[in-house]
């Protein structure tokens, strides 16, 4: 893994540590885009997936996240500024079970996070927050863990974020089987891809949280969409196509593998009962407007995830056209422009 000073850290975070801080660390993660979907997981209490995806890791919208050990009777979340209630503290109490486990230990912790972009609203806000939970966790109980081993522990908090633990492009293998064997083959790793360099543009049309978690969704997609399991056919010839794509910089096939995959993935929600509708017609206003620029020979192609918001995949040449483009009729709340960004780091270095 990375790592960088801590002398910048949010006051709030380096005060949790303190300066004589014991077994505690602070670690930063950024979120990924899929550009081959994860949609649907085959074992629900590992997250292990149906089939393999592929990430670009941005350089916008970092999740800080400090644990410190605690002496109290039962673990301390907050998130965003708010402390953490029902599922959203379950999910990360269960987390730092794992974490617990491993290390052999069994004191509870103080846990502060915080993203910098929109939480809950598709735009991969529990990828880059697990990672660094998980990069902040292992760190403060002195759990001793190689990237692949963090990535499967990542994994287990949400399961994009074993990407995270990557900069630029990863891949994550589905593995085979359930279980404690399904996990063992089931992680990311990065792929060379940097070369390609590539601008994102992130259109934000609600950043609100969703009225349907992805978890929700995809479960629902999963059990009751006949278009699922074509779709995850389909999907693994993609990711095999995007892996050769981006190994030979070609900017537009990897565009075009990412579109298809994502509409797809959005009209197998549609067929779910009940129907999973993610696509707002802001939504498709943008993705005509991609249309459009693509008939006036910019290779722009769009994807999204589970979420209205729009990502635009460009040549860095072409970013500001995009952009305007996107601006045009006014119905954009946000626009952040992201290029490749970088793994999980620490930024302090653990227990001292």
């Amino acid at each position: 893994m990375t790592f960088t000073s801590g002398a910048e850290l949010a006051d709030p975070l380096a005060e949790l540590l303190g300066d004589n801080a014991i077994d505690a660390a602070i670690a930063v993660a950024h979120p990924n885009i899929a550009l081959v979907k994860y949609w649907g997981k085959r074992d629900e209490s590992y997250l292990l997936p149906v089939t393999g995806s592929l990430s670009m890791t941005l350089d916008i919208y970092p999740t800080t996240t400090a644990v410190r050990v605690s002496a109290e009777p039962a673990d301390t979340v907050e998130l965003n500024g708010r402390p953490a209630v029902g599922e959203a503290y379950t999910r990360v109490a269960r987390f730092l079970d794992l974490v617990r486990e491993r290390a052999g230990r069994d004191e509870h912790a103080v846990v502060v996070s915080s993203n910098a972009g929109p939480t809950g609203a598709g735009l991969a806000s529990s990828a880059s927050g697990f990672a660094a939970l998980a990069v902040a966790a292992a760190a403060a109980y002195g759990l001793d863990a190689d990237a692949r081993a963090l990535s499967r522990l990542a994994r287990r908090g949400s399961g994009s974020a074993c990407r995270s633990l990557f900069g630029g492009f990863a891949v994550w293998h589905a593995g085979e089987g359930d279980g404690e064997a399904g996990d063992v083959s089931s992680y990311a790793e990065p792929i060379d891809g940097d070369a390609l360099d590539p601008a994102l543009v992130v259109a934000v049309v609600d950043d609100e949280a969703k009225a349907i978690s992805s978890r929700e969704a995809m479960r629902r997609t999963c059990d009751t969409s006949p278009f699922y399991l074509p779709w995850a056919d389909a999907s693994r010839i993609d990711l095999d196509e995007m892996r050769k794509a981006v190994a030979r910089r070609d900017l537009p096939a990897v565009g075009e593998i990412a579109e298809r995959n994502a509409l797809g993935m959005h009209a197998s929600m549609l067929l779910a009962r009940p129907s999973v509708r993610y696509l707002s017609p802001r939504s498709v206003a943008l993705l005509d407007r991609v249309l459009a620029l693509r008939a006036n020979g910019i290779a722009a192609f769009a994807t999204m995830d589970a979420g209205p918001n729009v990502k635009v995949l460009c040549a860095r040449a072409d970013e500001q056209r995009v952009i305007a483009a996107l601006r045009e009729g006014g119905d954009v709340a946000d626009i952040q422009l992201a290029h490749l960004g970088p793994g999980a780091a620490l930024v302090t270095d653990g227990p001292r």
